[in-house]
């Protein structure tokens, strides 16, 4: 399922979510945690709204919106602003979810690129209606989850996309090495709100609950200066929305566990594993007109194959054909290395401390996540990658032959090998692989500016 994956991961890397404000999981071991399914699916009692509406719980969601640090909605408001603005109107805004007829305002469109080409559309909510949701999705999330699938792993607390990418390589490991790789197109675009909202109301009897979830998917998206109203989906941006999705594609996963299959969904992103392609193929055609027919989705057929686990991507990672190990899929690695190329530009004229103090968020973010994978060498190269980036902005800094003669011998390489290299008309990158050169920035120069390393030594 691509697309919908690299925000997310390039969010971890980056330190950016855009899918709502869900607590993070936890990126663990390679043993998925087991949350088995709850057998009751239990209503939510009539005083829900008074619940989202408590002390506790507004201040736990005011905590999680102040700490995703998420833009202005379509007021300006700025998070700052909101919390002076709240001071004095919270209880007006209160009286309103209590009496049920709370508005939200419009959701702001900002766009996205992905990483395979295309933008991802988000709708912004205002830093007022994300506390809302927020709140809402606290309550709900706490009595839902456990009603959840053991095969789901994403925007849940206490589960990973890392989790996932464990099971899958298990199911391979198992001899389970044909993958159905379902992509849905435009999922959360697409979302029929009658088919959600009646799962939502088939265990929330608060009505005041239900119409403001109703109001939240209807309040429309405002867009090149025009309100544009919303008859489907659930706009990417607010916290309440991968919860929502959750809901949605639980049917999915029920299905998928009532037919006995093998499968991983991380939000909108779910791959089935198989024992062969013909079976895969009829996989792929039964659960393309379940969810055609079900829950009214469209399946991408461009972008959705039956192949061996190798030739696709999950969360980021390509799986051996035996299980044996999990590697960085060729897409992120090369959107890492475009994302250090942009910020190593050789034009940018800044000194090198602040290339490095932009680039560290990056890739701390970048390694928490793709170090998971089990190809060392693969980061070690990057590593080396990342320093010969930087030894060509430096070399290019220093201009010309007196310049970097003069750095050479101040960093102890010897006067006639400082010289040579001062005196090369070779080209930019070549010079930054020249002897000279890397013997004068070795790692531990970069290490000392705080540099960060991707490759972080096991335990000994």
């Amino acid at each position: 399922m691509n697309g919908k994956r690299q925000t997310n991961q390039q969010r971890l890397a980056s330190g950016t979510d855009g899918r709502g404000e869900t607590p993070a999981a936890a990126t663990g071991g390679a043993e998925p945690s087991v949350a088995m399914p709850a057998t009751e699916s239990p209503a939510f009692p009539e005083q829900l709204m008074e619940e989202v509406c408590s002390r506790e719980n507004l201040q736990r969601a005011w905590k999680r919106v102040q700490g995703n640090k998420g833009g202005p909605g379509v007021d300006g408001m700025t998070i700052d602003v909101a919390k002076a603005f709240l001071r004095e109107h919270w209880p007006a805004i209160r009286l309103q979810l209590l009496n049920g007829n709370y508005q939200p305002r419009p959701v702001k469109r900002v766009e996205i690129p992905k990483p395979d080409g295309g933008v991802r559309r988000l709708g912004v909510p205002c830093v007022v209606d994300r506390l809302i949701q927020q709140a809402v999705l606290q309550v709900l999330q706490e009595q839902w989850d456990s009603t959840f699938s053991e095969h789901s792993y994403g925007f849940r607390p206490g589960r990973s996309a890392h989790q996932a990418v464990a099971q899958a390589q298990c199911y391979i490991a198992e001899g389970y090495n044909v993958v159905v790789d379902l992509d849905l197109e435009r999922f959360f675009d697409r979302v029929n709100h009658d088919i959600l909202m009646s799962r939502v109301a088939a265990r929330v009897t608060d009505k005041r609950v239900l119409k403001l979830i109703r109001a939240f998917l209807n309040a429309g998206v405002l867009e090149d200066g025009l309100i544009r109203p919303v008859e489907e989906g659930t706009p990417q941006g607010g916290p309440l929305s991968p919860f929502l999705s959750n809901i949605v594609l639980d049917d999915l996963d029920k299905e998928l566990a009532r037919r006995g299959h093998r499968f991983c969904r991380y939000a909108d992103d779910c791959n089935i594993y198989v024992r062969s392609h013909r079976a895969g193929k009829r996989v792929m055609a039964s659960i393309t007109r379940f969810l055609t027919d079900k829950l009214r989705l469209k399946v991408n057929e461009a972008k959705s194959a039956v192949a061996r686990p190798e030739g696709r991507k999950f969360l980021g990672f390509s799986i051996a054909n035996d299980g044996s190990k999990r590697r960085i899929a060729p897409k992120a690695l090369a959107k890492f290395k475009d994302r250090v190329r942009d910020v190593t530009c050789r034009t940018r004229g800044i000194n090198l401390e602040r290339i490095i103090k932009d680039l560290s968020p990056y890739l701390i973010g970048w390694r928490g996540y793709f170090g998971f994978c089990q190809t060392p060498r693969v980061l070690t190269n990057l590593e080396a990658w990342i320093r010969r980036r930087l030894r060509l902005y430096l070399w290019r800094q220093w201009q010309n032959g007196h310049k970097r003669f003069t750095e050479l011998r101040r960093l102890g390489i010897a006067k006639f090998a400082a010289s040579v290299a001062a005196g090369s008309p070779t080209g930019l990158w070549r010079m930054s692989g020249h002897p000279a050169v890397q013997h004068a920035l070795r790692n531990h120069f970069f290490d000392a500016l705080g540099l960060p390393r991707i490759l972080v030594p096991g335990p000994a």
